[in-house]
């Protein structure tokens, strides 16, 4: 099994076996990533698409072959940013599925208190800034250490550490009735 950076080298030179290859290995996160930035299944499918696509245009301008993982998934960050972006205030509600709604549980008002919290969470997430709604789904959703979300978002590892602690504190007050 080829690494990495040998992948991305014979992709840089217009092996496209190689670039499916090293494709392959990441579309699955690309995609769950997307999705759980976006909690939009059709987003996210075109997420993946237009990273493929500058992935492919923009490898060979990668300075660290080794690098790859990270580059895509800031790549992917980006363009999620991007669908974001172009989103009402009021679609960031959804931006995490109310998974305790399709969760059978025996007991009612256990489920019931469930759906309100994951509302209010939601609600709470909207009152993030988007520099801190990210972070915070990287790190809390996709479990990404502070230095990834560093090279995802293009800033340092200690202003990921920043916008991760404003964001908690910030849930933390505002669903500090659910404790």
């Amino acid at each position: 099994m080829e690494d990495d950076a040998t992948l991305v080298g014979r992709a840089s030179g217009g092996d496209k076996t190689a670039f499916a290859t090293l494709l392959g290995r990441y579309s699955g996160r690309i995609f769950q990533m997307a999705l759980r930035i976006l909690g939009d299944r059709a987003d996210a499918e075109d997420v993946v698409q237009e990273v493929s696509v500058t992935t492919w245009r923009r490898l060979s301008e990668l300075t660290d072959p080794a690098a790859v993982r990270t580059w895509i998934f800031r790549v992917t960050h980006r363009q999620c940013l991007n669908v974001l972006r172009g989103r009402r205030p009021q679609e960031l509600i959804d931006l995490i599925p109310d998974m305790a709604a399709n969760h059978p549980v025996c007991d009612p008002p256990r489920m019931a208190e469930a759906v309100a919290a994951f509302r209010a969470l939601n609600v709470a997430l909207t009152h993030l800034s988007p520099p801190q709604l990210h972070t915070w789904l990287l790190a809390e959703i996709h479990g990404l250490p502070h230095l990834e979300i560093a090279r995802i978002s293009g800033g340092t590892e200690e202003a990921a550490r920043a916008r991760l602690a404003r964001a908690r504190l910030r849930l933390a007050a505002e669903m500090r009735a659910w404790r």
